[in-house]
């Protein structure tokens, strides 16, 4: 098993930056990959960034150039540093953690809310 706690989310002005952080424990050496997705209110659940454990990254076209995600391995942590923040990227940012080499199960955190003022 798996457990991903976010932290890092609050109340930020447009253009403004904020890091996300996630913690991931136990089984964290059958982690293949991790990501972040978000969800507004009355929207689906998307992909935002996503790491393998050899670091090959990927992007959702929105916030390419704006967004980085990385991974501290010796910390089981993912980091996603937002900058030059929109209003439209408000939402409830969740980490995912997928195991494809123990249990073949996916992994989520319970989200930490990003509110950008206009």
């Amino acid at each position: 098993q798996v457990q991903l706690v976010e932290s890092g989310g609050g109340l930020v002005q447009a253009g403004g930056s904020l890091r996300l952080s996630c913690a991931a424990s136990g089984d964290t050496d059958c982690i293949a990959s991790m990501a972040w997705y978000r969800q507004a209110p009355g929207k689906e659940r998307t992909l935002i960034a996503g790491i393998t454990t050899g670091g090959s990254t990927v992007y959702a076209d929105s916030v390419k150039g704006r967004f980085t995600i990385s991974r501290d391995g010796t910390k089981n942590t993912v980091y996603l540093q937002m900058s030059s923040l929109k209003p439209e990227d408000s939402a409830v940012y969740y980490c995912y953690a997928l195991d494809q080499s123990c249990n073949d199960m996916q992994y989520w955190g319970k989200g930490t809310l990003v509110t950008v003022s206009s």
